[in-house]
């Protein structure tokens, strides 16, 4: 982790969807938690100025912030700046640099589409916008690995890997990194964590709401696009990784990537594909359309952990809940007890269920004698909670953590490209 903080932040997509839910609330948070206090920069093609850019600001804040702090507002409105114009004009990135001043270490935030990192990128290297920054860039990266590696290069043309921060807020969740937590300071867990003792490991993701008005896109990415390639499969290498060997992040991060080097791509039998009734009605979706909403794989790990333990992965859209679980099933006893009674062998295993969204859960289910009924058993969940109005939000975690320089909960280029090879 480097020591050196940022000393700007600049939002490449001001304007956009992203900055307005998700990067001016985070803002406003950082500002009131006494973590940030550097120049704020918003970039855009917009012909806008500091005071539009502020009253954009204060919407986003007002509608997905949960209401403007008066006083961090104003702190955070004193920090605001803006600069407008063509990326492929090298105009705006000598204004930019102007701008920023006398800062020597800016992060620069790409919350743009990937199509635009490679002239963003060389723009930022020719004007010296680049010259101790970090950068940061959002998902997708890239549609394939192909893509995906073409992004890697452009980017590695001007930064290095040490210096970009790719983002992917499920790792910035609280339930995820408690997963982390959960393994590997309990004791107790540890020596079953294996093929000898789980049968199964299963990751749902469901939402009971379908596309919401973003049929153009959703038809450029499908499910398994959108959130197995990365969330997904994220969540799958935090559960299976191996104890990190090591203080620092790049321990951690190398055990990550060789979960998702030793996954065979799935086979036509492991995978399935639908699509909610009622898709191809929405607008921008082409009336054939045979782009997944829903998906379903199964996994295997080529590894002495996890040979032969199934990963189930479950994703899709207008299903009956929203949730986000993972269910870690252990096997069953070997054998059937209380001889000479009447006993059913219990049709539930032991388990360990995860809630990652929306509630904040971990439980344990185990099996215990069933009340007045002699040698029998009934299931009993040993259950924990978390408020989760307590929990940091993860975009708050994650812009904090690239402008300190640490990289444990981004993605680093060789995590990507195995996703994208899988």
């Amino acid at each position: 982790m480097s020591e050196i903080h940022s000393d700007a932040l600049v939002v490449f997509g001001a304007t956009g969807d992203l900055a307005y839910k998700k990067i001016f609330p985070t803002l406003q948070a950082m500002v009131k938690g006494g973590r940030l206090a550097v120049p704020v920069i918003g970039v855009a093609r917009e012909q806008w100025d500091d005071d539009a850019l502020r009253s954009r600001a204060r919407e986003s804040i007002e509608k997905y912030g949960g209401g403007v702090d008066r006083q961090a507002f104003d702190k955070l409105g004193g920090l605001m700046r803006y600069v407008g114009g063509d990326y492929t004009d090298p105009a705006i990135f000598r204004q930019l640099r102007n701008t920023l001043g006398d800062a020597e270490r800016p992060l620069h935030y790409l919350a743009i589409p990937p199509s635009l990192f490679p002239a963003v990128a060389q723009g930022l290297g020719k004007s010296g916008c680049s010259k101790g920054a970090r950068v940061v860039v959002e998902k997708p990266f890239g549609h394939d690995l192909a893509s995906a590696q073409s992004l890697n290069h452009a980017l590695h043309s001007v930064f290095e890997e040490g210096s970009i921060f790719r983002i992917d807020h499920y790792l910035g969740k609280e339930t995820v990194q408690n997963v982390f937590y959960f393994r590997f300071v309990n004791s107790m867990f540890e020596p079953i964590w294996n093929r000898n003792y789980i049968e199964s490991v299963q990751v749902t993701m469901a939402e009971s709401f379908g596309i919401t008005g973003r049929g153009r896109f959703y038809e450029e990415t499908g499910a398994i696009r959108d959130v197995v390639q990365n969330h997904l499969l994220q969540v799958i290498a935090v559960l299976a990784m191996e104890p990190p060997v090591g203080p620092d992040n790049e321990a951690l991060r190398d055990e990550k990537a060789r979960v998702l080097k030793s996954i065979r791509p799935p086979g036509v039998e492991s995978l399935v594909r639908g699509q909610y009734r009622g898709y191809r009605d929405e607008e921008g979706v082409a009336k054939g359309s045979k782009v997944e909403t829903s998906a379903a794989l199964r996994l295997f790990l080529d590894s002495w952990r996890w040979q032969d333990v199934p990963f189930y992965i479950r994703t899709g859209k207008c299903f009956p809940v929203t949730v986000t679980e993972v269910l870690v099933w252990l096997h069953r006893p070997p054998q059937r007890i209380f001889s000479g009674r009447e006993f059913k062998r219990p049709d539930t295993p032991n388990y360990f269920r995860f809630r990652l969204g929306p509630d904040v859960e971990i439980a344990i289910g185990i099996r215990a004698k069933a009340a007045g009924i002699p040698g029998q058993s009934e299931l009993v969940e040993l259950y924990a909670c978390k408020d989760r109005h307590e929990l940091m939000e993860p975009y708050d975690r994650l812009l904090g953590d690239a402008m300190e320089g640490d990289t444990m909960l981004f993605s680093r280029q060789d995590e990507v490209e195995a996703a994208w090879r899988i």
